[in-house]
């Protein structure tokens, strides 16, 4: 089945017609049509694999393990159907005795808000993008989902919303349930179409908050849950640093540099006592070897920001690594790259062009270090997302400058905190500060590595993102669910969950029970 059209407007009728047929479906059937996508999905891994790694220039080992994790996610969500308590079913019966007033008989559920529009990222080219965690919530929800293709990886991109569109159509789901497109002018249209209800995004500040800002100006603003930029701060006391030095060295090294410091969890700062850590640091990152990046969008990205850093007077560089190969402004760290006009890290840019081709040969990580007192003069800057294998060393001589540091910080992911017992004071106060500008804090680990799970928050203030909503796990559905109450309706009118019989067996909650 073709999934890649430029007529937008069929697909937006498409999506609108879809809606109601789709959303009114039980949950625990569209449970079993997210499991026929996983079950299509991993079928087609021999034909996906390769086309991925032809796109990205992903190792095969990370894409198997990827696409693991798409479908892994797809049956969570089904999982989640199964149960249906997220429709969070409360019935509250008449009471003429009501303190405020006699109570009528209210019964409240979570509905789908409709069609909503998901923007594909790069880095992820199956877990954040056609299949990846947005859709994948959206389409539990019960709302159409209208994915705007990557440049990155087209090819793949259209393969995988075949095996989608197929595996749902097959199921029997509604035509228009899901589609791709590809273009940035469809994809304005289709941001600023009332049939819209949603929207969804995983790439840059930059880019992230045009889009955010398109939504709310629309006549009829709607939700736009843009995931942006983060630099996932680490803070290592002096306990830590004199227990434990070598090892969270090691760990910061492998953490930063992993998939070539192409993760939005990747840590950007490192807060360490002077003198505890730079002498070891530049022994792990020197020699290490040259890793690709995803494009040549992504690497005039890294070389602006690099740059920008590397040039700052505050800033020493310690290891200056190697830059991409590619495009007019290859050369060494403070070569002083400027970045093509309108162009974003992660490939949207707002006068629509699109980015082709990738980045030549791989690039080398860079470790640049400050002192606490020259970062704390100018965070806006030195705090700033650097998307590749850079991350940032800053060094303290007073404990008590971990809790300024974390107050100049904005919005974050993550941030973690390597401690000892014997920290218990100065961590709480830490954790204190740090639970308010970040959605997930981690004690002694790493931010890289976010599980699907539950529990698990991917998400944070802004500019992390435009919501207090995860991205990543079971509770992402709610982004795409509203409440509604209906008061004194005859049984025959109700729906499903809200009739006494509860057809469809769902969890409810009555008060006080």
């Amino acid at each position: 089945m073709s999934t890649v059209t430029t007529d937008i407007e069929g697909l937006l009728a498409a999506a609108a017609a879809a809606a109601r047929p789709f959303g009114a479906l039980a949950p625990a059937t569209r449970a079993t049509m997210l499991r026929a996508v996983a079950d299509a999905l991993d079928a087609a891994a021999e034909t996906l694999i390769p086309v991925a790694m032809r796109e990205t220039r992903l190792p095969e080992p990370r894409l198997r393990g990827e696409l693991v994790r798409t479908t892994f996610q797809l049956r969570l969500f089904a999982e989640l159907l199964d149960d249906g308590g997220y429709l969070q079913v409360t019935l509250d019966a008449p009471d003429p005795a009501w303190p405020t007033g006699p109570r009528p008989d209210l019964r409240r559920m979570l509905i789908p808000v409709g069609p909503v529009l998901v923007f594909a990222a790069s880095n992820f080219p199956f877990a954040f993008s056609v299949a990846g965690g947005d859709t994948a919530a959206a389409l539990a929800a019960g709302c159409p989902v209208l994915l705007k293709a990557h440049p990155g990886h087209p090819e793949l991109s259209r393969r995988t919303a075949a095996v989608v569109v197929d595996a749902l159509a097959a199921a029997g789901a509604p035509t228009g349930t899901m589609a791709l497109f590809e273009g940035d002018e469809q994809a304005r249209a289709a941001l600023v179409d009332p049939r819209v209800r949603a929207g969804a995004f995983t790439g840059s500040e930059h880019a992230g908050r045009l889009l955010f800002d398109l939504a709310a100006t629309r006549d009829e603003p709607i939700p736009f849950y843009a995931e942006m930029g983060s630099v996932n701060p680490v803070f290592v006391t002096e306990a830590a640093a004199a227990a434990r030095g070598p090892e969270i060295w090691a760990g910061y090294v492998e953490s930063f540099t992993l998939g070539t410091g192409q993760f939005c969890t990747k840590p950007g700062l490192l807060f360490v006592p002077a003198g505890a850590a730079e002498a070891d640091l530049v022994k792990l990152v020197t020699g290490r070897p040259a890793t690709p990046l995803l494009g040549e969008r992504i690497a005039a990205g890294y070389r602006h920001t690099l740059g920008m850093l590397a040039d700052h007077p505050a800033v020493r560089v310690l290891v200056a690594g190697t830059e991409p190969t590619t495009g007019p402004t290859a050369g060494g760290p403070t070569a002083g790259a400027v970045t093509p006009a309108g162009a974003t890290a992660d490939g949207v840019t707002p006068g629509g062009v699109t980015a082709d081709g990738a980045a030549a040969d791989g690039v080398t990580p860079t470790l640049l270090a400050t002192g606490i007192a020259d970062w704390l003069r100018d965070p806006g800057v030195l705090a700033v997302e650097c998307f590749g294998p850079t991350s940032l060393l800053v060094t303290y001589d007073d404990p008590a400058d971990l809790l300024t540091a974390a107050r100049a910080l904005g919005g974050q992911l993550t941030a973690t905190v390597h401690g000892e017992d014997t920290d218990d004071v100065l961590a709480a106060d830490l954790l204190a500060e740090l639970r308010e500008r970040v959605g997930r804090v981690l004690w002694n680990g790493w931010p890289t590595g976010v599980s699907v799970s539950p529990a698990m928050t991917h998400g944070g203030p802004y500019p992390a993102t435009t919501s207090l909503h995860t991205s990543v796990g079971t509770t992402s559905i709610t982004r795409f669910l509203r409440p509604v109450t209906y008061q004194s309706l005859p049984a025959r009118l109700l729906p499903e969950p809200l009739r006494d019989d509860n057809p469809w067996g769902i969890p409810r909650h009555r008060y006080g029970v």
